[in-house]
């Protein structure tokens, strides 16, 4: 178990606007279990990493979202 000063769970709920079980449906895992790492403050390595890959897969979508619509832009300036 990781000792998270930070509260990952909690701070990534907040950040995103999430309960605790919409980010459990997100990374598969349940809402008592985030709240039990949550409330005790020693999250999971396993629920740490799969926090971190959510987070990451939502930066990697916003990305690619602009370099969409970079490539529209582009793709328009060139006709």
């Amino acid at each position: 178990m990781a000792k998270n000063d930070d509260n990952l769970i909690k701070k990534t709920c907040k950040d995103l606007g999430l309960t605790y079980k919409q980010l459990g449906e997100k990374i598969g895992y349940s809402e008592a279990t985030l709240n039990k790492n949550a409330s005790t403050g020693k999250i999971s390595k396993s629920i740490e990493v799969a926090i971190n890959l959510y987070l990451e897969t939502l930066e990697l979508k916003k990305q690619l979202k602009q370099f969409n619509l970079l490539k529209e832009i582009i793709k328009d300036i060139s006709k």
